[in-house]
């Protein structure tokens, strides 16, 4: 027994240095850009994931939208193996074996006609301005149409292009000045839309649900103008939809429920299954306008990655995931919104298939660290709205759980001060009714 004893305290103290040494090279050679704990995620199963301490998780989060199908899915693993083996990269210069099935699957899920491949979602963003860009120049008067719109809360990524179409300013002041030419627009406010929707405007960018602005719909009413406006004015309507896309909402798009297809669509996060791949979508009008030379990408599209995406796309089909995610997620929604009944600090619940926002009128910092205590990953955006994106292989059994848990994290946690909160989405609403 003692000697068994020594074995297990050695094995602790293996570990225990294993861990303080990588968190010392983080502390001492990564940049300081993230705010993270002292916890290392080791390997993941499904819907759950472990830490450096064999604790496991579930993943409420999904890696932000990334782990559609949760850790290790044999499909995934199994084309990960085999293309590994095979061929990694190949240059852009050649076709390979996987980059034009699944740009003619991205088609044929979107009604797009082309697609561009990416590296990242941000990339993606960039891609999608520069041909919204080109093809409004291409037209009559098309000299001065430069400018964009976004929308209020919008979030559509970190580098220039698309930091200057993210709305809240902590994202943007610091490196200013960015791309000029940007307006935006209230969320759902149709007259504001229309003030703004100039014939100097190339595109508008929209998230059909918006994602890291707090989960909010777009309404049919302003999806519906915003397509009229974008043809008579000549632009384009660009749905961005790396969070809120690719079967997230029970739908292949979250535009899907909307009337109207877009001009231009954005994807990334769940494509390769949590390799790097985005891309953007186009119909042939607006694809046109790209020749040789106008846009590129190193790595955007290679051999691994595009197998890879079209595993993810096919075990979606094969599984029948969408009609699962439109089933766990009216679950969930129904079970936090009998929450929102027993606890008064639970504003709305709003959100579509396993994209699900809970809006606190108190701060939700430590209702996300609570929950990571009874292992339950979930996060919180704008200080006061938890976020759930589980993976779409979710099961009822694991609906249940994850609401257990969030239950006990609500009625556990001592309650924080009042947030700074926004409207709802549905008092925003009555407001600019009221205001008509």
């Amino acid at each position: 027994m003692k000697a068994r004893s020594k074995k297990t305290t050695r094995k602790a103290g293996s570990a225990s240095a294993a861990t303080k040494s990588v968190l010392s090279d983080a502390s001492l050679h990564l940049m300081n850009t993230y705010k993270r704990s002292d916890m290392i995620f080791t390997h993941g199963r499904g819907c759950y994931v472990f830490d450096q301490n064999g604790k496991k998780y579930l993943d409420f989060l999904g890696g932000i939208a990334v782990n559609a199908l949760g850790y290790s899915h044999p499909d995934l693993v199994k084309t990960i193996r085999r293309e590994a083996g095979r061929a990694v990269h190949v240059s852009n210069l050649f076709h390979n074996p996987f980059q034009g099935p699944l740009a003619a699957k991205l088609a044929k899920w979107s009604g797009m006609d082309r697609v561009f491949f990416t590296n990242s979602g941000s990339e993606a963003v960039e891609g999608a301005m520069k041909l919204a860009r080109i093809a409004a120049k291409k037209k009559p008067g098309g000299a001065a149409k430069t400018r964009f719109l976004a929308l209020e809360h919008s979030f559509h990524g970190r580098t220039l292009g698309a930091l200057s179409i993210t709305h809240p300013l902590k994202y943007r002041e610091p490196f200013e000045p960015l791309v000029p030419g940007v307006d935006f627009v209230r969320l759902n406010d149709v007259a504001d839309l229309e003030a703004k929707f100039t014939d100097e405007v190339c595109a508008i960018v929209i998230e059909p649900i918006q994602g890291e602005g707090g989960i909010y719909p777009i309404s049919n009413e302003f999806w519906k103008r915003a397509r009229e406006l974008a043809t008579q004015r000549g632009a384009a309507l660009i749905a961005d939809e790396i969070q809120c896309g690719l079967g997230r909402t029970g739908k292949a798009f979250a535009y899907q429920r909307l009337e109207g297809l877009p001009d231009i669509v954005i994807v990334a996060k769940p494509l390769a299954g949590g390799l790097p791949l985005g891309a953007f979508l186009a119909r042939e009008e607006f694809a046109a306008s790209f020749a040789p030379g106008l846009h590129g990408s190193t790595f955007g599209g290679g051999p691994l990655t595009c197998a890879t995406g079209l595993t993810f796309l096919d075990t979606i089909e094969r599984k029948k995931l969408l009609a699962n995610i439109r089933a766990r997620g009216a679950e969930l929604k129904a079970g936090l919104k009998k929450m929102a009944a027993k606890f008064d600090f639970i504003r709305e619940v709003r959100g579509e298939g396993l994209m699900i926002g809970v809006d606190l009128d108190v701060d939700g910092a430590p209702y996300v660290a609570e929950a990571l205590k009874q292992g339950l990953l979930i996060n919180c955006t704008h200080d006061h709205i938890l976020r759930f994106l589980p993976p779409y292989i979710l099961t009822a059994r694991q609906v249940q759980e994850g609401l257990s848990k969030i239950e006990s994290v609500l009625a556990r946690t001592e309650r924080p001060a009042k947030s700074a909160a926004v409207p709802s989405a549905s008092a925003a609403a009555e407001t600019l009714a009221a205001a008509r």
